[in-house]
């Protein structure tokens, strides 16, 4: 068929639907009554008031607005019943009123009556007004509606529908049938547009002339012209129902967002007890919902109502989609973060359920790393399931199932579904059901019925819709099913062939499913890295404290044979975890929910403190001191907590500042020291080669000063204002010049490869101006770059210290209402300049950057994720601007990438043109970047205004690093600074003696011989009865775990000769041990756990 003959035959369907349409609705949008004034509901409601207001005008988008800031408006409008709707009699007919709004409150008056509420997500409903119509009958209807607090309220439609009576009638209304001929029509379409001309010409015989005689007997003529229309079409209803549809009821309700998490559990009873009352009328409705923390609330708290979800999960009909304890942030968490998302998610649903969650239920996070396959795939889970690519702002996810694989190689299956929070319309299912069906070749979709975001599920009214619809001939089968039911099918699904119209000998084989191998970077939400920087803060500190109480409490419990504190530390985790929802770490809720959340980051934060502090203690204890070479000498140690030897500097708090301190190692030879005097005094020494996961002792000794003792060159702390050329620190790798006249960095140059390591000013403090986005907290301005702003002033530059072990520079600038103070810190022997920094931040929608420009040029930067790296194209420095003819030689998802998450680092090295060299910008609770290729930015603080009015104003207090360094990350042990610069060395000073004194005074607990292992977990298993241990290969090659070389600890405490390598579950995955090499293979990025026995006579 010609193409212009199809838009022929298209615009006589479109007009033919759209008449049928106005048969029986009317759309009442411009017959409103409106007032601005917060009036009682006694007065508002009353039809005699609405006399007295003015109509309502319409915006162009046919909406009724008004201001936001929570302003009230009241409408009212008096419905008369007419006679018919353009020839069509009503009488008998069913009336209902439909209306969506966009208001934060919605009530709605009958004749005076509240007869529904409803807020920003509960934001449609369709009431009826009248079982059967009669004409001249007038009803009164009266709406409240609040604006919401960030955004202009909206009346968005107002319509009244005439239906029939009898749903199940074999003569419905013009208006179903209408709907009936849109799915028909969108189904021809797009799979067999040689089929439109027959249902042009059906709809052409339709008895529009009954309609001239506005009586019974007329609408009687023509809806028999309506059930001779469906009859001619019968054939192409059959073609229609050999598709399927798959319902599960669903409410998405997030856990805290615009509403505290006491309001969440209230929320979730009231959503589970509707669930559970209309599954009693609707014995077919099935219902999905996520999130074990959520469940455990309601088995604590609600025991009633957790026994009725538990029967209609063994029953089938209540579908715990919960392979996570929450529904996560991706992003900015650490691996074992999200292992222990899995470990407790999945054995809470086995624990309660009787079966794992074989579905990672995660609709609403903003995006996802690209270690997630391997890691769901290890928690026991089949299928990942999202619906959030679909809000990219730049490009269209371009797969809606396709196997995710992760860099080890490990892959699951994923599936975009449909999107949440939707009714049950036939003209969003169909429009989702046929593109589905033109992507994939599938014939069957899923659709999730169900008000959502603050829960709600599944409505009466929505369930009647579908029963109508089932029994229609022109729409694919309706059915119930679970969403695992659904995925389980999907492979058979495709491999089965598109019913057609036209017989053919010959179908064309399915397509296989795409694989993608890479991370699914949401193309929207970048400044969710970054807003509420307390909340990255806390997360960081937790997620460092959890893991090393967890190790060092392990490691007491072996070596001093006392009880481990496994419900303290599930305890912290659990609020770790729940604080890592997708609204609360990326800092996108109200202040009430972080005011909750801070104060659960605290409890956590006291359990980790002091149940490390306890272990290290009881370890202490145990470690046998040889006899000081000095009177009067306090023994200090020095504990590691990573997994390879480490050099650097500690601080050793000292109780009288006014001594003159000396410390000395197990030898009797004196270190080099030096006096640190902030708010508590302590002492800094150089602690050299302390093992990994393991501990050296020093020893501390306090002195009078004498005249010969004053003088010694290591107390030297000097403080100064120095002339301008003095503002220089230096030790053996580093030489940092200080600009005098900005306080940034004029030069860092490496004194080892004799190199320039900026191109321009470095650590430049770079301010824009962020706002106009709709989703402040969320989003950062797509061109902030056109709108910098004047840069900070210097207000002052001073030395703190100048000494031996130490050298730190404090600058002070000043931008708008807020302070920067940073301290430019060089360490002794360390290719590492630290930037300490503490910022009074009192801007409003402004968003700050720290600028490193760079003597080298590299397409692509690194950046570290949750258990492994990833190489990102750098882009050009015109494409700052997203100016796309700039740069239209890069893909859109490329440009897409402007603002980037990271972990502990990202990386610019180059390797071409002779040159082989890097720099790593580390830091210590921030992950924004963005990258040119001679440029790394990361992005400090923001200061959204919704939904927290004075989100991140206050004071700011974190570190980050430059690291320039030969060759690539890999060969820099980038990986092993970042760590450093998180897990610096912990010191104990004993308190007692113990009394078995089992440990040699330098140790080494545990060992691991390849230094691209990194140890993330070492605890007991969750049966309690072996010990697990947990790395991760985090370079991209190849490493080795042998177990004769697994340090004192294994030999000692456990059996290395009955060790397994396990799934994060800690159950075996079937991998078996090199008898010949006493060693297990771990693969590039591969995530290994193994477990161990413990010694019979321990």
């Amino acid at each position: 068929m010609p193409q212009n003959a199809v838009l022929t035959v298209l615009e006589q369907i479109d007009q033919a639907i759209a008449h049928l349409r106005q048969l029986t609705q009317l759309d009442i949008q411009a017959n409103w009554h409106y007032c601005l004034e917060d009036l009682s509901i006694a007065d508002a409601t009353q039809p005699e008031r609405w006399k007295e207001w003015a109509t309502a005008s319409l915006n162009l988008r046919h909406h009724v607005a008004w201001a936001k800031g929570q302003q009230v408006l009241w409408l009212g409008q008096t419905l008369t019943i007419p006679p018919a709707l353009e020839g069509y009699f009503l009488e008998g007919l069913a009336l209902r009123l439909a209306v969506v709004w966009w208001a934060e409150d919605a009530q709605i008056f009958v004749n005076g009556e509240l007869v529904q509420e409803g807020d920003i997500f509960d934001a449609s409903t369709r009431i009826l007004l009248s079982p059967s119509a009669k004409p001249g009958e007038q009803i009164h209807v009266a709406l409240r509606l609040v604006s919401p607090g960030h955004d202009d309220g909206a009346l968005v439609k107002s319509l009244c529908l005439y239906e029939n009576s009898f749903p199940d009638s074999p003569t419905p209304e013009p208006g179903f049938v209408a709907d009936e001929l849109a799915v028909l029509q969108r189904y021809l379409t797009a799979f067999a547009p040689e089929k439109l001309e027959t249902l042009a010409t059906a709809v052409a015989q339709l008895d529009w002339a009954a309609l001239r005689d506005q009586s019974i007997a007329a609408r009687l003529r023509f809806d028999q012209s309506l059930q001779a229309l469906r009859q001619e079409l019968q054939p192409l209803g059959d073609w229609l129902k050999q598709r399927q549809v798959q319902l599960v009821g669903h409410a998405h309700l997030d856990l805290a967002w615009l509403w505290t998490v006491s309001d969440t559990w209230e929320a979730a009873e009231r959503t589970f007890k509707s669930v559970l009352s209309l599954q009693q009328d609707f014995p077919e409705l099935t219902f999905c919902h996520s999130s074990p923390a959520l469940f455990a609330w309601i088995e604590q708290h609600r025991p009633e109502l957790f026994a009725a979800i538990q029967a209609q999960v063994e029953a089938g009909t209540w579908e715990i989609a919960a392979g996570l304890w929450v529904e996560p942030e991706l992003n900015l968490v650490n691996g074992e973060s999200i292992v222990r998302q899995v470990l407790y998610g999945q054995r809470y649903v086995q624990e309660k359920f009787g079966k794992l969650s074989a579905i990672a239920w995660l609709p609403d996070s903003f995006g996802f790393c690209w270690q997630l396959p391997q890691i769901l795939k290890q928690g026991g889970i089949e299928y990942f399931v999202t619906q959030k690519l679909r809000w990219n702002d730049t490009t269209e996810f371009p797969h809606e199932l396709f196997w995710w694989r992760s860099p080890d190689g490990s892959e699951i299956l994923s599936f975009m579904s449909p999107r949440i929070g939707e009714g049950i319309d036939p003209l969003k299912i169909s429009e989702y059901a046929s593109t589905w069906e033109a992507k994939t070749t599938i014939q069957q979709s899923l659709w999730l019925p169900g008000v959502g975001d603050h829960g709600g599920g599944p409505t009466r009214d929505m369930l009647e819709v579908g029963h109508r619809w089932q029994h229609s001939p022109f729409f694919p089968q309706l059915t119930f099913s679970t969403v695992l039911d659904y995925l389980r099918s999907l492979p058979q699904m495709g491999n089965a062939h598109p019913p057609s119209l036209v017989p053919s000998p010959h179908q064309p084989p399915t397509p296989s499913l795409p694989t993608l191998n890479s991370e699914l970077y949401l193309e929207f939400h970048r400044g969710c890295y970054t807003s509420h920087a307390d909340q990255k803060w806390w997360n960081r500190r937790c997620e460092r404290l959890l893991y090393q109480a967890e190790l060092f409490s392990s490691v007491a419990t072996l070596v001093t044979g006392g009880n481990y504190p496994k419900g303290e530390i599930e305890s912290a985790w659990k609020q770790v975890l729940f604080n890592q929802f997708h609204d609360i770490l990326p800092g996108s809720s109200i202040a009430e929910v972080f005011d909750d959340a801070n104060q659960a980051w605290i409890e956590a934060e006291q359990t980790g403190e002091q149940l490390l502090v306890k272990a290290l203690e009881a370890i202490a204890t145990q470690i046998h001191l040889p006899a000081p070479l000095q009177p009067d000498c306090q023994p200090i140690v020095v504990f590691n907590s990573l997994n390879w030897a480490r050099s650097e500097v500690v601080a050793v708090p000292v109780s009288e500042a006014n001594l003159e301190w000396r410390v000395f190692n197990l030898e009797g030879c004196e270190l080099s020291c030096q006096m640190q005097r902030d708010h508590d005094a302590h002492l800094l020494f150089h602690a050299e080669s302390i093992p990994g996961l393991g501990y050296q002792v020093y020893w501390l000794k306090g002195e009078r000063p004498t005249g010969e003792t004053a003088s010694h060159p290591s107390q030297i702390l000097a403080e100064s204002s120095a002339p301008s050329e003095a503002w220089v620190l230096e030790n053996k790798t580093l030489r940092v010049s200080i600009d005098p006249e900005t306080g940034n960095l004029s030069s860092v140059f490496d004194k080892v490869q004799q190199r320039q390591v900026l191109s321009n000013a470095g650590n430049q403090l770079q301010f824009f101006k962020d706002s106009g986005q709709y989703w402040d907290a969320w989003n950062i301005d797509p061109d902030y770059t056109k709108h910098a702003l004047p840069a900070a002033t210097l207000k002052q530059i001073c030395w703190l210290e100048r000494g031996e072990i130490q050298q730190r520079l404090r600058v002070v600038r000043e931008f708008g209402q807020s302070e920067f103070q940073q301290d430019y810190i060089l360490q002794r022997r360390l290719p590492v300049l630290k930037i300490a920094t503490v910022v009074n931040w009192q801007e409003s929608q402004v968003l700050v950057k720290a600028a490193f420009p760079l003597n080298l040029k590299a397409d692509f930067a690194t950046y570290e994720i949750p258990y492994g790296a990833i190489a990102r194209p750098t882009l050009p420095p015109n494409d700052q601007t997203h100016d796309q003819a700039d740069t239209a030689s890069l893909p859109d998802a490329v440009r897409a990438k402007w603002e980037v998450p990271a972990l502990q680092w990202a990386d610019l090295s180059q390797s071409d043109e002779g040159i082989h060299y890097g720099v790593s910008l580390l830091n210590d609770c921030k992950h924004g970047y963005d990258s040119q290729p001679s440029q790394l930015r990361l992005t400090l603080l923001r200061s959204s205004e919704w939904p927290h009015a004075a989100a991140d104003r206050g004071i700011h207090q974190f570190c980050y690093a430059l690291y320039p360094h030969s060759g690539d990350w890999q060969t820099a042990e980038t990986v092993h600074r970042g760590y450093e610069l998180n897990q610096p060395l912990l010191v104990v000073q004993p308190k007692q003696a113990g009394t078995r004194k089992l440990l040699p005074s330098t140790g080494q607990f545990l060992q691991l011989e390849s230094q691209n292992l990194v140890l993330t977990a070492f605890k007991p298993s969750e049966q309690g009865d072996r010990w697990v241990l947990r790395v991760y290969e985090c370079e991209g090659r190849s490493a080795e775990l042998k177990l004769a070389d697994l340090g004192d600890l294994l030999s000692e405490y456990l059996e290395p000769e009955t060790a397994q390598i396990t799934t994060l579950l800690e159950e075996s995955d079937g991998s078996s041990l090199n008898q010949e090499t006493r060693a297990f293979h771990i693969s590039p990025w591969r995530i290994a756990t193994f477990t161990f026995k413990q010694q019979r006579d321990q």
